[in-house]
């Protein structure tokens, strides 16, 4: 048997709309006074004078340790080509 729809045509099929809702304003008095930075700069600066100095020796490792994994295939790729050139007649 085929189940039967329990709602009726007149309903209506979108929730009601509360027209007159605002929402809440954020008074400057009552949010908490935080320091602001001058500019981009600055924020920067504190950054790199915290942060950055600490993981430089890091960095430079696994920058190091890239840039020799990538120098390795090319320089074999190189090699294979002296090597073509070498075998092929060039005239």
């Amino acid at each position: 048997m085929k189940p039967t729809s329990s709602t009726t045509h007149n309903t209506r099929s979108f929730p009601l709309v509360e027209f007159h809702y605002h929402a809440p304003m954020l008074n400057g008095t009552t949010a908490p006074c935080v320091k602001t930075s001058k500019s981009l700069r600055d924020i920067s600066r504190d950054y790199f004078d915290a942060e950055a100095n600490r993981e430089f020796t890091t960095e430079a490792a696994v920058f190091g340790t890239l840039i020799v994994m990538a120098i390795v295939p090319i320089m074999g790729g190189i090699s294979a080509v002296v090597q073509l050139l070498c075998v092929l007649p060039l005239f």
